[in-house]
């Protein structure tokens, strides 16, 4: 099982990863930051699970970029 969500959490990381290179979407778009913020939560809890704590960092660090930049695009569309 824990194969499975390691593999729906990477997905969550490079499907935007591949849009961007196509250019079908930027990094500001929700899609592309909530995907992204997803997949790092699902990343992080799988290597926390598995005590792979340089990932935890990794992806604890990939999904806080995610978050700030939500945060940052809720603030400047108000």
């Amino acid at each position: 099982m824990n194969v499975v969500i390691q593999f729906v959490g990477a997905l969550f990381i490079l499907v935007p990863f591949a849009l961007l290179q196509l250019r079908r979407t930027t990094t500001q778009s929700w899609l592309y930051l909530w995907l992204n913020l997803v997949g790092a939560a699902i990343l992080a809890w799988a290597a926390w699970v598995g005590a792979q704590w340089g990932f935890v960092i990794l992806e604890s660090v990939w999904g806080l970029a995610a978050l700030i930049s939500i945060v940052r695009r809720m603030i400047v569309e108000k």
